[in-house]
């Protein structure tokens, strides 16, 4: 199973690593198959019912590897599967962290099933004793593996691991199997004479006064009940379109079924049903099995190097095709890292096919200058970095008590000069923790909440009205105390204009759409002396995105980058703290 994000191919510059499958549904086991159940457990392998690709149902079993023991007897165990060719087997993965190996269903009548019928065929006991054989150099035994019948044919459906056996062991498993079959009636083999069916004509001499007649329907009945029988040529491994060709041109029939193997091309022959070698009467049919493995999704490799395309090229069983040199300079992109690649990223392809890949040659000519990117977060330096046509290669965590992921170092230094493309390394803050000395008391419960009173009623005096001042819009009317006598004016006998409380208008709705905007700023070249910064201003505040720097240091330089704002947003310059000019978003 892979590690973080495993339904998905591996992340730019890292590749995929494994770690033992967990029981729980819906969990995949390296990125390609998720699991549904677990079926069973025995030591160190662990087999799990699970769904590849187009629907189909697979069984894997999972090795958990933690020893140079382990490890040895599943490159054991593999080399038997190898030599024995299961029927049932569609991969096998061996890498660090994913040890593995894939089954699929294979249709029959199981063995069990065969030795408990009165009669058996001689021919069928004499293949099962081949393969009990074949089973014992690999030193596994019948009943390590689960064999069904095709006629008189056996196939290994699976092959459970089992630690070393002797000969002698072997020889006890096989013997008890194969008593069990030779048990009831057996039918033996029968040699057929082509043509003895003709001997009832010695009885019958009137027949041959029949003449040509009675000669052409004996050689036509003849030809219908013994056809001219013909050798299969063996075709494994060879094209399908190939082998098909060699089979039709002698004379039989060829219907083709799908299957997997890790160890040949896409559209080579697996196996063949009869096998090679076999004697057919001409016109019947050969069932040839085509290597069709599941699809495999291409993983992400632009803005890497070939060297680090390698791994997860690798790991998703794919390898690197035709590099094409083309020019940095349009996308930005630095000196033999890959612009572009063919098929493209998240695209279905097959095993072991090619990636073309286009790769930088280089920014011409160019120079740039990156600023303090300390106190951004990574994301925003990385944005930062790629605006002036650099690239973050190095990152290196920190503990600081500092927010996590904030850059505190950076190289270049800010405002530094350097050729676009150049490498930007970073350090950032990691979450510093110190264990407390001593356990932690639990906390108190607190208090159930209790609404406070609603406020009381203020009651005016009734003595003397207090006066009001006339209202500002929008601003909350507030009384005055009553003047004294001295300041009273004189009474003109108009009446004071009476003054209405202020209505309360609900505010206007302001857009918080989050969305991304662009900065694009270019300082005068005849800058004047100050400190100059740059915030943007939207519906959730105002925020520094560039600290004070001299003017010295921005004077006739560019000054972009995307920034994603809620609402409407400006962007305001400030020189000396003093708002010098606004810039409307992008």
């Amino acid at each position: 199973m892979t590690g973080p994000d495993s339904s998905k191919p591996a992340g730019q510059g890292q590749s995929r690593t494994s770690s033992p499958p967990s029981s729980l549904p819906n969990q995949l086991i390296d990125g390609k198959y998720r699991v549904l159940r677990e079926l069973a457990q025995d030591g160190h392998v662990r087999l799990f019912e699970v769904q590849a690709a187009e629907g189909v149902t697979r069984q894997v079993a999972w090795f958990e590897v933690v020893s140079p023991a382990d490890r040895q007897q599943f490159h054991a165990y593999r080399t038997a599967l190898r030599s024995v060719n299961p029927a049932g087997l569609t991969d096998v993965v061996a890498r660090p962290g994913a040890y593995y190996a894939v089954w699929q269903p294979v249709t029959g009548t199981p063995l069990q099933e065969v030795a408990a019928q009165p009669t058996k065929r001689q021919e069928t006991i004499d293949a099962v004793e081949a393969l009990g054989r074949k089973l014992a150099d690999s030193g596994f035994a019948l009943t390590d593996a689960d064999v069904v019948l095709h006629g008189d044919q056996p196939e290994v459906a699976y092959l459970r691991p089992v630690p070393a056996r002797t000969p002698e062991d072997i020889a006890a498993l096989n013997a008890g199997v194969l008593s069990g079959l030779r048990g009831g009636r057996v039918k033996q083999k029968r040699e057929r004479r082509p043509g003895a069916w003709l001997g009832w004509l010695t009885f019958v001499p009137g027949l041959l006064f029949l003449g040509g007649a009675g000669w052409l329907g004996a050689k036509a009945a003849q030809i219908y009940l013994n056809p001219p029988v013909g050798e299969v040529a063996s075709v494994t491994s060879r094209p399908a379109q190939e082998a098909a060709k060699a089979l039709t041109s002698k004379g039989f029939r060829v219907e083709y079924t799908y299957g997997e193997s890790g160890t040949l091309p896409v559209g080579a022959v697996i196996r063949q049903e009869p096998e090679g070698g076999t004697n057919l009467p001409i016109g019947r049919q050969v069932i040839l099995t085509v290597n069709k493995p599941t699809p495999l999704i291409v993983p992400k490799i632009e803005d890497m190097t070939l060297q680090q395309a390698e791994g997860p090229l690798k790991d998703s069983a794919l390898k690197l095709g035709k590099v094409i040199k083309v020019d940095g300079t349009v996308s930005k992109t630095p000196e033999g890292r890959i612009v572009a690649q063919i098929p493209p990223a998240g695209a279905s392809t097959q095993r072991n096919q090619p990636v073309q890949v286009m790769v930088s040659t280089g920014v011409r000519g160019e120079e740039t200058f990156i600023i303090d990117l300390r106190g951004l977060t990574f994301d925003q330096a990385r944005e930062w970095a790629r605006a002036a046509g650099l690239v973050v290669t190095d990152v290196t965590r920190q503990p600081s008590d500092k927010t996590e992921n904030t850059v505190l170092s950076q190289e270049p230094a800010p405002w530094a000069t350097v050729p676009v493309g150049s490498k930007v390394k970073l350090v950032i803050a990691s979450v510093k923790y110190t264990p407390p000395s001593t356990p932690a008391e639990p906390l108190p419960i607190p208090p159930p909440y209790v609404p406070p009173p609603p406020p009381e009623p203020v009651t005016p005096p009734s003595q003397t009205p207090a006066q009001t001042v006339p209202q500002t819009q929008g601003q909350p009317s507030t009384p005055t105390p009553s003047p004294t006598p001295e300041q009273t004016a004189p009474d003109t006998g108009t009446t004071a204009p009476q003054t209405t409380p202020a209505q309360d208008t609900p505010p206007p709705a302001v857009d918080t759409t989050p969305r991304q905007v662009n900065l694009r700023y270019t300082f005068p070249a005849e800058l004047p002396a100050g400190t100059y910064s740059i915030t943007v201003q939207d519906a959730s505040g105002e925020r520094e995105i560039m600290p004070g720097v001299g003017a010295e240091q921005v004077a006739g330089r560019l000054a972009q980058a995307p920034l994603t704002v809620q609402g409407n947003a400006v962007f305001i310059i400030r020189r000396n703290g003093a708002e010098y000019t606004r810039v409307a978003a992008q």
